[in-house]
């Protein structure tokens, strides 16, 4: 079995636990995941299964969508509610006007800061091994792109509900952190759901203890395919050999005259391309 299963999380599990029921379930160990989805957060997770986790790298390269709440006046060591409380206070008066002002000014490009307690490592070492040890570290920054945000629902002066489209590696909670420093005052991410993974969609997705309706990779991705026909060529190809195609795509999909996939090859230059995932 190889293809792409939609899985919508439950609160409480990792994604890794997921990965492990849908493994079980389906009694395949070639089984893996893209995009993380910590255990606070549901919604849609993006999993693969057989030859279809040679893809999944292709696939966390795509925009996400998530509709997030966040609790106002509570700061907390994870950025989440499942945090210990660093600080709480309530002092204040923001306006809804005032908030839709800020969450606008955040449709840019900016380098964000990665939270303490995730999996990023620094000096070979997770983050969030630091954090438990408490030990003090440089946290890294990266650039992140929000594209769209959208105020959906606001409790004055206690949480608000907010819809955000944004690129890889880009951290709800972080993004909660930062509105809330502009604001100046402390936020934490009360509730997260992903609705949205590149073209895929949360209203898609199956339960993790559902009959899973298996996507194929040939529909999983976007790019161009190209059937090839010629043997030397289909030899070459099974052998993840360098050839020559009249195409200007950086990534192609080769498949054999019975639609079947046979490789991903990547436009290195002067229609040249090498084997970049050979299925």
């Amino acid at each position: 079995m190889d293809g792409i299963i939609l899985i919508n999380k439950e609160k409480n599990l990792t994604s890794r636990d997921v990965v492990n029921l849908v493994s079980k379930k389906l009694n395949i160990k070639k089984v893996g995941h893209a995009g993380t989805l910590d255990p606070l957060a549901t919604g849609l997770l993006v999993i693969g299964v057989g030859k279809a986790t040679k893809i999944l790298e292709m696939l966390t390269l795509d925009t996400k969508e998530y509709i997030a709440t966040a609790k106002l006046g509570l700061k907390t060591d994870t950025l989440d509610i499942t945090g210990n409380t660093l600080e709480e206070n309530y002092n204040f008066n923001l306006e809804q006007e005032e908030l839709e002002k800020v969450l606008e000014s955040f449709k840019k490009k900016y380098f964000q800061e990665v939270p303490l307690f995730s999996a990023v490592k620094v000096n070979g070492k997770r983050l969030y091994q630091y954090g438990r040890e408490k030990r003090e570290i440089d946290l890294p920054k990266k650039e992140v792109e929000i594209f769209e945000i959208e105020l959906l629902e606001y409790k004055k002066n206690q949480e608000f509900k907010f819809k955000v489209l944004v690129s890889k590696g880009c951290y709800i909670r972080s993004l909660i952190r930062d509105i809330g420093k502009s604001l100046k005052i402390n936020m934490t991410m009360k509730d997260l759901i992903r609705t949205k993974s590149g073209k895929f969609k949360l209203e898609n997705s199956n339960k993790v203890d559902d009959n899973y309706k298996i996507i194929n990779i040939k529909d999983a991705l976007d790019i161009k395919q190209v059937v090839i026909k010629d043997e030397s060529l289909l030899k070459k190809i099974k052998n993840g050999n360098s050839i020559e195609l009249k195409e200007k795509n950086e990534y192609i999909l080769l498949l054999d005259s019975n639609n079947q996939e046979l490789a991903i090859y990547k436009n290195n230059k002067f229609n040249n391309f090498c084997a970049f995932k050979v299925f």
